[in-house]
């Protein structure tokens, strides 16, 4: 058993859950017939990036009035925006969940798992342990600066199509198209599928 499996305290990724959060959960059980799904991608470059994936993926099973119903297969990816080895190569992976929680407080979820991996962002397309971004919430579509939704870059990479597309082949992204269609027009060049790694669904 690993320490992210466990509920001690070697486990970094429990955190208090802020209590608007818990009240909108709460105020949301009425609706758990009706949760929305959402597509969140997971990348990491910094320390044991698998360990890492799969306990940014075990914390959001964890959050309540989230449960995650598919997760990808695992990549790895050349990062973006800096000098060739200038950074180890990116894990990345997609989990889709169902959830209760609205679109501002599945992000306080998303950073507060960001945090307890440590993430710093100090810089711009800077390596980091972990990174949860939101891809898609539902059918929404939003130009709010604090969560865009969908995710405004999510339709030209492939680190997020291409694992999307293993798990729901069928897959929209709101307002641009189907995935398998967005995957098809760009480069994969820099991003390969790890099938030799495997994250695991939370029981």
């Amino acid at each position: 058993m690993t320490a992210f499996s466990t509920h001690g305290q070697s486990d970094p990724t429990v955190q208090p859950v802020p209590t608007a959060v818990v009240e909108q959960v709460d105020a949301a059980d009425t609706t758990l017939s009706n949760p929305k799904r959402a597509v969140i991608s997971l990348g990491s470059n910094l320390g044991n990036r698998l360990e890492n994936l799969q306990g940014a993926v075990d914390a959001l099973e964890d959050t309540p009035g989230l449960r995650v119903k598919a997760v990808s297969p695992v990549y790895e990816t050349e990062p973006w925006g800096v000098e060739p080895g200038s950074q180890p190569s990116y894990f990345n992976a997609v989990v889709v969940v169902k959830t209760t929680l609205p679109p501002s407080s599945l992000l306080e979820r998303a950073h507060a798992v960001e945090e307890a991996f440590h993430r710093v962002r100090d810089e711009r397309w800077g390596p980091r342990t972990i990174d949860v971004d939101i891809v898609a919430y539902a059918d929404v579509v939003s130009d709010d600066p604090v969560l865009t939704l969908p995710h405004p870059r999510a339709h030209e990479r492939a680190f997020v199509l291409a694992p999307w597309h293993d798990v729901e082949p069928e897959a929209q992204l709101a307002g641009r198209g189907p995935v398998a269609e967005l995957l098809a027009a760009i480069t994969h060049e820099g991003v390969k599928p790890r099938v030799d790694l495997e994250l695991r669904l939370p029981e």
